[in-house]
């Protein structure tokens, strides 16, 4: 049994099993994500037409109610009701005739109004004035009415249901007096028919609900007769009702504060997705059929080259890749992969001899270039003694040379590993030898160093940046008359990859003509010096030490920048963690 296992276990059937086994999973993820898609769109587009609908349906209402507002409004506002209301206000009592006078100026103004029924028209101390007879408007609505028209100041407030009256609604403005610096001279009772705001109110053929509730979620119209608590709180694009799913639209008003509800069954929504997933199942059938012979000879396509390159392979020892590990698999494979790993084993063997050649390359250079800085550094100090002895007393040759036997002992020690050294070191180390300098240039030198806090304990390689500083002093103080100034700055530079740093030194000397500046960019990057008579090594030297340190790293390279008379800035970036 299981020599016919191994028999059958062959690439050709595996890759067979593995098309086959994508093909029906592929179906069956396009099937449901069709179907998922269809059935979205079917909704959204009829969610985009109920919202419309919804839209619509808040712009007639807003407009009906805007109507009575400014009917209402006309009615507070107009000269005769104020004149009346205001000398009530001021003590006077109304007579029977006024009374009955404004009765009939109101109604003439309500006359063309549609949809108020009837208008009421009480005191600020709440006694009714319209229609004639007595009553307080306490007694016919709730306190809390009263006092929200009050905050209203005049807008109109919607109450609801006429407890009195269930085919009206009721709404009350307060009426403000102009001429009393608007203050409270009464208020507006206004009935509405609830037949004014008529919207879908009988059912729908296809069981669709329409819904229109107030700012206090009290209903004002609906064609449904169930609880509308679930649906109001509902935050979701669907709600169950009577066992079926019914889509939620609503639409809230700006002006009043309403909103509309539509909610339609889901079901009506998708129709005809049956006749679609029945099309999806017979062209997978068909599909995989297709699929399988299509797979069948592609996997005898596959194996047949597969074979023919692991006998070549055989006899063949190129490339350089690491070993494969020997896991179970096909018969095929397993003899590739045996034979692979041979030719690898070889092939690793000779890219271990080369690689280890270069790293001893590489050594080779970095220790030449590092002792070659110290002579070089050695014979410019001392020619800086030099010019020194006729000139400074005892006491300051023997500060002279206490300061050398400290920039000798930098230059000759290891702090750390690999001379490398901490950045404050090298600015320390520099400071020393500046004053060395001034031994020789006196007070015309000048210079300072501007290095962040938390940068001081970046690791640098040793003596990286005292020849640029040499460099200047040599080629800027020494070819000036006057004052020369020499800044070393550190600051961070913006980098995607990791935290770097850009270490400038700038001097105010005679500067390079544009030509110069070429001739040494140029001499530095096919390995020569920056000086005409084959002297000048400091910038070579540190170019060429950046290449070795930094060579894994991106703009490590010398940056040089320099105008006749202006002085000449030189910069180079490193990563802050030593480019490991």
């Amino acid at each position: 049994m299981l020599k016919q296992l191994k028999k059958w276990n062959t690439l050709r059937n595996q890759i067979l099993f593995i098309f086959l086994l994508v093909m029906i999973i592929v179906l069956l993820i396009v099937s449901l994500l069709t179907l998922r898609q269809v059935s979205t769109l079917l909704q959204n587009n009829a969610e985009k037409q109920f919202q419309q609908v919804a839209i619509e349906a808040n712009g007639r209402i807003d407009t009906l109610y805007q109507q009575i507002n400014i009917s209402s409004k006309l009615v507070i506002s107009d000269e005769e009701v104020q004149q009346l209301l205001t000398n009530v206000y001021d003590g006077i009592t109304l007579t029977f005739g006024e009374r009955q006078q404004l009765m009939g100026h109101v109604n003439r103004i309500m006359g063309n109004t549609e949809g108020i029924f009837s208008v009421q028209l009480y005191s600020g101390n709440q006694e009714r004035i319209l229609p004639l007879g007595e009553g307080l408007l306490a007694n016919r609505i709730n306190l809390k009415w009263i006092d929200e028209a009050n905050k209203a100041k005049g807008r109109m407030v919607w109450i609801g249901d006429d407890p009195y009256d269930k085919n009206n609604f009721l709404a009350i403005r307060r009426v403000s007096l102009m001429e009393r610096q608007y203050r409270n001279g009464g208020y507006l009772l206004i009935s509405i028919d609830r037949n004014h705001f008529h919207f879908a109110n009988e059912p729908h053929a296809n069981d669709q609900y329409s819904i229109l509730i107030d700012q206090d979620e009290k209903p004002i119209i609906q064609n449904y007769s169930g609880d509308l608590s679930n649906i109001i709180k509902n935050n979701e694009r669907t709600v169950q009702l009577n066992e079926r799913d019914y889509m939620v639209i609503k639409q809230t008003s700006l002006l009043t504060g309403w909103t509309v509800f539509i909610l339609t069954p889901v079901s009506e929504l998708t129709e005809g997705m049956s006749g679609i997933r029945t099309g999806i199942i017979l062209s997978g059938v068909v599909g995989v059929l297709i699929f399988t012979i299509c797979s069948f000879f592609l996997s005898t396509m596959i194996t047949r080259p597969i074979l023919r390159l692991t006998k070549t392979m055989q006899h063949a020892s190129e490339g350089s890749l690491s070993l494969n590990p020997s896991v179970p698999s096909v018969n095929e494979i397993n003899k590739l992969n045996s034979t692979y790993n041979q030719l690898v084993k070889e092939t690793n063997h000779l890219i271990q001899m080369v690689y280890q050649k270069e790293i001893l390359r590489s050594q080779s250079e970095l220790k030449a270039l590092q002792a070659q800085i110290n002579p070089h550094f050695l014979f410019n100090t001392l020619d800086a003694l030099h010019w020194s002895l006729e000139e400074k007393e005892e006491e300051e040759l023997s500060e002279l040379v206490l300061a050398m036997s400290n920039l000798f002992r930098y230059t000759i020690t290891k702090e750390t590993d690999e001379d490398w050294v901490f950045l404050k070191d090298e600015i320390q180390h520099i400071g020393n030898y500046m004053e060395i300098m001034k031994m020789r240039f006196g007070n015309r030198l000048h210079w300072q160093a501007s290095v962040p806090k938390e940068y001081e304990l970046v690791r640098i390689p040793k003596l990286i940046i005292q020849p640029l500083v040499e460099n200047a002093i040599l080629h800027g103080a020494g070819n000036k008359v006057g004052d020369c100034h020499i800044a070393v700055t550190v600051k961070p530079v913006k980098h995607e990859e990791k935290e770097r740093i850009i270490i400038t030194v700038q001097d105010d000397g005679n500067g390079m003509d544009q030509n110069r500046l070429q001739w040494v960019i140029q001499s530095l990057k096919t390995g020569g010096t920056s000086s005409s008579s084959g002297r000048g090594m400091a910038l070579s030297n540190v170019y060429k030490r950046l290449q070795l340190y930094y060579k894994k790293t991106s703009h490590s390279e010398l940056l040089i920048e320099s105008q006749l008379t202006k002085g000449t800035k030189i910069s180079f970036e490193i990563p802050v963690d030593g480019g490991n």
